[in-house]
């Protein structure tokens, strides 16, 4: 399996705000010069002058004053939402130090090496040093760039040339030096900051390096330093080390700096949930509870629920045979009494169930006792506590994996231990055998399995009875000279490993472990060697080890599953694939060592700590001022926008007397209801949204992290009234399948294309500002000290006209058909009609202009598919199981209904008072007299349109005579307003309605509502 990467926007963002903060650096990919080093003539370069066998490619020098830096600088802060810099920060490291920003696991890597590119591409600067703090992400670094080679090539038309430092293969860094392609030094910085021999030698005239000192041979070529976590490198002599590089500019890429510079770029934590670039996390914690003078065993899993029983609870209790005394898990009920359950053993006297309660997660008995789900009562060694562990992770990894499969994701769940020997261990003859953990955890894992198979041989079952109980965990761990594992070691003061081979051997079964044909599904790996696991398919972490962890070890044990999963094809599985359920596949699970409340508040405190300075209040003046850039333009909001934002805010309780933005405004975002911005804000309405999202709200992290011991609902099965005779005529009416075709004027889409694009083409050129200044008459260490020795006197602002353009040739044309899916004659003539000035824009940023001709033409393909597109039924139908597709749904969401075809309704929207949009649908519907039955219709249910898939919400049959029409498919928005629905999403429901009028008979019709009484309403004027 190999892995696919796609251009993401936010990454492009991330790049574009490096690359901006030099526009108008002049374009030179040939500043030479002579490298200090014999060579002897040979075949091999008998033809080369003298200057060609002695040349060296440095990167050319910035062009750019401080003051035109720095308005760089602010202008790409300003579009980013982030505080303006008064002063650039460099601590040593060239011109300027530069903070990226981005929460792990959402690809900083491929955005530093994305920015290496695009820096050669727009300046030609081409010499790069990645400086890592450890051997781990050394590693993980030179395995990016090997499996991204190929994605770069094919954007870019070339490849970087990468090599790890090695001090005992220094002619690398020659080739570094003398060559004029992008070159790539990857270094660790034990290489050049360590007391060792080796680490010397970066230092040291050398006579096997031609009397050279390496470290000489680097600087020359002024190269671009990225720092990879540069937390961990931020000690003095660390920074001092790093000036002997003579770097043109520092890069700093982290999830947590805690040394800031100059800040371009932000996505932390909190805005990666909120954009849905990570899995979402749920912690399994367990609390140890004496009873009062017992020593009672008693461990509450969970609270089961089913749509024909009463709720039952999973309980391990102690049962008590003739020859021993055994821990087993039972389901039991009210009124189930434990004495009787156990074999009349004493400690369980009186522990008669009273009450089992799903949603306050409790159990109690008729002595008064309560037990939480997740608590550990009575008698509880650490081994007790490691075998809950271990089950819980099982246990999470069956109730995720069962639909995991059926969508192609391989399913991986990671164990954390900080002894191999409590998992391995060796026998007599060297043989390999379990351990203590290793024992458990097969015990465990057969007989959670004998739960999941069942008479019926599913696709699911078949894998699982396919794989040996010995084969489906792996160990991961050092090996030493005798071929055993053993405990990674450690250097003092580190809690990580620098075992090269060990790393080795993750990254090599990276790709494979993802396969299904990979029997190997749960893995142990040594605590110290957790850096080098980032495998996005990891949904189960698990820390089986002695001790707490800080705040900072949580996030990062935690991160190491954080990334969106692939499929089998190597697709990452993110919201343009999954849409709105892209949470509910990429759930990280963690099963922790300590109670949950502990655990979620020491990671909500990491992240917290992490997250940049946001603003807390919604003023006017935070908004005044601020750059939007929405679909490619940029917007400033104007004075008046601003205060109409906060009047806005205030007429819909949407701020507090303090300006903080209140739960309503949550409430309304979570359930499509917000209400409609004024009128003079209607064009940025998006990003009037985002804004007030980027204020900080001390509740947003409760969301981000959910409990795993929520009561869920894993079945819900159809029930009688999908089979009601209303239900079926309806059903099979809809449920075929259909393809479409759009039949329209070409020449009438090339007038459309061609006006549209004169009216809204933009593409801005590259300015830059220059600023003078003198110095003042009398100066003073005040002066000095306060930054006022120098008094600026006037700027000016310049657009950069390049004579020479971009050395890169594009396919315009071809780029354009392909995006808007259009012949290339076409698109030749829609380019020969726009005005010259329109086209000469090409010029000042070309992949800018083909990405917004793309789009501008698919807008009017959007406006003219709607009046001609044709559907035609097809043979497919769809099945009644997509109705049961999607399981483990949150007990919190569900809606307990009468009338639906299943017994539980999941709607959208979490709003606390249970009145979200489809949720008052429902509870209308089944209070409705004239509705005999109705179904909320899956996600797997849709209709194909040229601008996307289209998944309606309800489908309802109404008693016949009661209304005007028997079948009515409805779709619930937030608002009936049809300039608040974005264009694509008008034109799916467009295509919606010239579906269903096709339809053979007039009982069935379709409508967008906001309620139940809306659709009454347009039901008759239909």
């Amino acid at each position: 399996m190999k892995f696919k990467f796609t251009i993401q926007p936010y990454q492009t963002e991330a790049v574009d705000s490096v690359v901006g903060v030099f526009a108008g650096q002049p374009f030179n990919d040939r500043f030479t010069y002579r490298r200090d080093v014999e060579i002897e003539r040979d075949v091999t370069n008998w033809m080369l002058s003298d200057e060609e066998l002695y040349m060296g490619f440095a990167n050319n020098q910035i062009r750019l004053d401080f003051g035109q830096l720095l308005t760089n600088v602010n202008r790409i802060q300003g579009r980013n939402n982030i505080a303006l810099a008064q002063t650039l920060a460099s601590g040593g490291l060239g011109a300027c130090s530069l903070d990226v920003e981005m929460e792990t696991g959402t690809g900083k890597t491929y955005v530093y090496i994305k920015t290496m590119f695009e820096l050669n591409k727009q300046y030609g600067w081409s010499k790069f040093i990645v400086v890592v703090p450890s051997i781990a992400i050394r590693e993980g670094v030179r395995k990016s760039f090997e499996t991204m080679q190929d994605h770069f090539m094919e954007y870019y038309g070339k490849k970087a040339r990468f090599f790890v430092y090695d001090s005992k293969n220094l002619a690398e860094i020659d080739n570094f030096s003398q060559s004029s392609d992008i070159n790539v030094m990857i270094i660790n910085i034990q290489a050049f900051n360590a007391r060792g021999k080796d680490a010397r030698r970066i230092r040291t005239e050398l006579d096997d390096f031609g009397s050279r000192k390496p470290i000489d041979v680097i600087k020359a070529n002024r190269p671009i330093v990225i720092l990879d976590e540069p937390q961990k490198m931020g000690g003095t002599a660390t920074q001092e080390s790093l000036k002997e590089f003579n770097p043109l500019f520092c890069l700093n890429y982290s999830a947590t700096h805690k040394q800031h510079h100059t800040l371009v770029y932000v996505l932390d934590a909190l805005d990666a949930y909120n954009k849905r670039l990570v899995k979402q996390i749920e912690v399994k914690g367990f609390d140890i509870k004496n009873l009062r003078g017992t020593d009672s065993y008693l461990y509450l899993e969970s609270i089961v629920i089913s749509p024909n029983k009463p709720p039952m609870a999973r309980l391990e209790f102690e049962i008590g045979y003739a020859k021993s005394i055994n821990r087993e898990t039972r389901l039991v009920s009210v009124d189930d009494d434990l004495f009787a359950l156990s074999k009349s053993m004493e400690q369980y006297r009186g522990y008669h169930v009273n009450e089992i309660d799903p949603i306050r997660k409790i159990v109690t008995f008729t002595n008064g006792e309560v037990i939480h789900v997740g608590e550990v009562v009575g008698d509880v060694s650490e081994k007790d506590m490691r075998r809950v562990q271990i089950r819980e992770t099982i246990r999470s990894h069956f109730e995720k994996e069962k639909e995991l499969f059926g969508r192609g994701i391989k399913c991986l769940s990671l164990f954390f231990i900080d002894e191999v020997a409590k998992y391995r261990k060796y026998d007599e003859d060297g043989n390999e055998v379990n351990s203590e953990y290793g024992e458990i955890f097969e015990q465990e894992y057969i007989s959670i399995l004998n739960e999941y198979l069942t008479l019926f041989n599913t696709p699911y079952e078949q894998y699982l009875r396919g794989i040996d109980v010995h084969q489906t965990h792996a160990g991961y761990f050092s090996i030493d000279k005798k071929g055993r594992k053993v405990d990674s070691s450690t250097k003092r003061g580190s809690d990580e490993s620098d075992d090269i081979s060990a790393y080795d051997l993750i990254l090599k079964d990276k790709e494979r472990l993802l396969s299904f044909n990979n029997p190997v599904r749960f893995i142990f790996s040594h605590s110290a060697l957790r850096e080098g696991w980032d495998n996005p398919n990891v949904f189960q972490i698990c820390t089986l080890k002695h001790g707490g962890s800080s705040p900072t070890q949580k996030r990062q044990e935690v991160g190491r599953g954080l990334r969106l999963c692939v499929n089998q094809n190597g697709d990452r599985m993110d919201a343009a694939t999954l849409g709105s359920q892209v949470l509910q596949v990429n759930q990280l699970t963690v099963i922790a060592s300590d109670g949950y409340k502990d655990f979620v508040a020491d990671l909500q405190k990491g992240i917290r700590d992490d997250l940049y300075e946001r603003p807390t209040k919604a003023s006017p003046d935070y908004f005044i001022g601020k750059t939007l850039v929405l679909d490619g333009n940029e917007f400033t909001v104007s004075g008046d926008q601003g205060r109409a934002i906060y009047r806005y805010l205030i007429k819909n309780d949407y701020i507090d007397e303090q300006d903080h933005v209140t739960d309503k405004y949550r409430a309304d975002k979570d359930n499509n209801v917000l209400a409609p911005v004024p009128e003079s804000c209607t064009e940025i309405s998006e990003g009037v949204h985002a804004l007030i999202q980027s204020i900080f709200d001390p509740h947003a992290l409760d969301d981000m992290i959910k409990d795993g011991h929520e009561t869920k609902i894993t079945e819900n099965p159809l029930n009688d009234n999908f089979y009601k005779r209303e239900f079926q005529r309806l059903w099979k009416l809809i449920n075929h399948q259909y393809a479409y075709t759009v039949e329209f004027d070409s020449e009438e889409l090339i007038r459309k294309a061609i006006a549209h694009i004169d009216e809204k083409m933009f593409v801005a050129k590259l300015q830059y500002t220059v600023t003078s200044g003198q110095q003042e008459k009398d100066w003073s260490a005040d002066r000095l000290k306060g930054g006022t020795a120098f008094v600026a006197e006037k700027s000016q602002t310049y657009t950069l006209d390049r004579a020479e353009g971009s050395l890169v040739t594009y396919d315009l044309v071809g780029k354009i058909a392909e995006g808007a899916k259009l012949t290339r004659r076409s698109v030749a003539r829609i380019l020969d009609g726009v005005r010259p000035t329109t086209f000469a824009m090409f010029q000042n940023n070309p992949e800018e202009f083909i990405t917004k001709a793309i789009r501008l033409i698919n807008e009017q393909k959007a406006t003219m598919i709607v009046e001609q597109i044709t559907y035609s039924r097809t043979e497919g139908t769809y099945d009644s199981t997509i109705f049961t597709a999607e399981k483990n749904s949150d007990f919190s969401r569900a809606y307990r209904s009468k009338k639906n075809v299943q017994d539980y309704v999941f709607t959208d929207g979490y709003a606390k008072d249970g009145k979200s949009v489809e949720r008052r649908m429902a509870e209308d519907m089944d209070l409705a007299e004239e509705v005999c039955v109705y179904a909320k219709l899956p996600k797997g249910f849709s209709i194909p349109t040229p601008v996307g898939n289209y998944s309606p919400d309800w489908a309802i049959a109404f008693n016949k005579g009661a209304v005007k029409h028997i079948f009515f498919i409805a779709e619930t928005k937030g608002t009936m307003e049809t300039l608040n629905l974005k264009p694509i999403e008008q034109a799916k429901i467009s295509c919606a309605k010239k579906l269903f009028a096709s339809l053979s008979t007039e009982d069935v019709v379709y409508h967008d509502v906001d309620s139940y009484q809306s659709l009454l309403n347009i039901m008759e004027s239909l």
